[in-house]
C-alpha cells in the first residue's frame, strides 16, 4: 500500500493523477492529427468524414462546415461504432477516416482516443478545430 498526499492508504496499482495538458499531450502523441487544408483535401477527395462535434450555440454563432456531419460530443460513439446499434449510416467500417473537429482542437483529441478505443483505427482530429478552419479561409456556411 502507498500512502496518498492526504496521508491516506492507497492501492500502489493506482496511478498518481494526471493533468489535462499531460493526457493531451499522452493521446496525441498516439495519432498523426491534420491541418485544416489536409483536412479539407481529404474530405473532397471523399478519404475522410468530416465530423462537428461542436455544440448547437457555437455552430449557431460560428457557423458550419459544408459536408460535415454534425454529431454532438456525447453521441459520438453510439453514432460512429460500426457495430452500435444507434450508428449513423456513415460508419460502415472501422477502417473510415474520421477527423473531428471541436472549437479549437482540445475536445477533439480526448473525443479521438474514444474512437479509436472502440476500433476505428484511423480517426484523428483537426490541428486548432474550427476556429483554425475558419482562420485558414476554408469554406464555412
Amino acid at each position: 500500500m502507498a500512502v496518498s498526499d492526504r496521508g491516506q492508504q492507497v492501492s500502489s496499482d493506482v496511478q498518481p493523477p494526471v493533468g489535462i495538458d499531460e493526457l493531451l499531450e499522452r493521446v496525441r502523441a498516439g495519432y498523426e492529427r491534420v491541418e485544416p487544408q489536409q483536412a479539407y483535401e481529404a474530405a473532397q477527395a471523399g478519404d475522410a468524414l468530416l465530423v462537428d462535434i461542436r455544440y448547437a450555440a457555437l455552430r449557431e454563432r460560428d457557423g458550419l462546415i459544408p459536408g460535415a456531419l454534425v454529431v454532438e460530443r456525447n453521441e459520438l460513439e453510439w453514432r460512429l461504432d460500426p457495430q452500435g446499434s444507434h450508428r449513423l449510416p456513415e460508419a460502415t467500417s472501422h477502417a473510415l477516416r474520421v477527423v473531428v473537429i471541436c472549437n479549437e482542437g482540445y475536445a477533439s483529441s480526448l473525443a479521438v482516443q474514444s474512437l479509436r478505443q472502440l476500433g476505428l483505427h484511423r480517426a484523428t482530429d483537426l490541428v486548432g478545430g474550427f476556429q483554425a478552419w475558419r482562420g485558414a479561409g476554408l469554406p464555412v456556411v
